[in-house]
């Protein structure tokens, strides 16, 4: 047996085995390609991820945080858990600067729902007789 042979693995690393010098020089050119290959790979995807993506994300996390403070304010129950101070300075607010509105939106809501009401009746009478 030849004692003056290296070892087939480093004892750092017992599960690689250690390639002979042509093997190794040959090992060392695909990684350092492989390397080249998903740094560009990783450029490209970064620069999708900047211009195609990020708008994305910005408008989501904005519709994210309107759709929460809308369930927030739209759920009147919650002014017993945050604050009936900040809603009744909402409500003061909204009702002084758009009354005559709001009141007209109020009645023209009351009409559609009275107009869907009476479909609905109408279609039950259709259906029973």
């Amino acid at each position: 047996m030849n004692d003056t042979a290296p070892p087939l693995t480093d004892p750092q690393y017992p599960l690689y085995p250690r390639l002979p010098d042509p093997g190794a020089t040959e090992a060392k050119a695909l990684l350092a390609s492989f390397r080249e290959q998903m740094a560009k790979i990783a450029d490209e995807t970064i620069g999708r991820l900047y211009s195609d993506v990020l708008p994305y994300i910005e408008s989501d996390a904005w519709t994210n945080f309107k759709n929460a403070l809308m369930d927030g304010l739209c759920n009147y129950g919650n002014r017993k858990v945050v604050g009936d101070y900040d809603y009744k300075k909402i409500r003061r607010a909204i009702l002084e600067e758009n009354r005559e509105e709001i009141i007209a939106d109020l009645n023209q809501d009351n009409l559609a729902r009275i107009a869907e009401l009476e479909s609905q009746i109408e279609a039950v009478h259709r259906n029973r007789y």
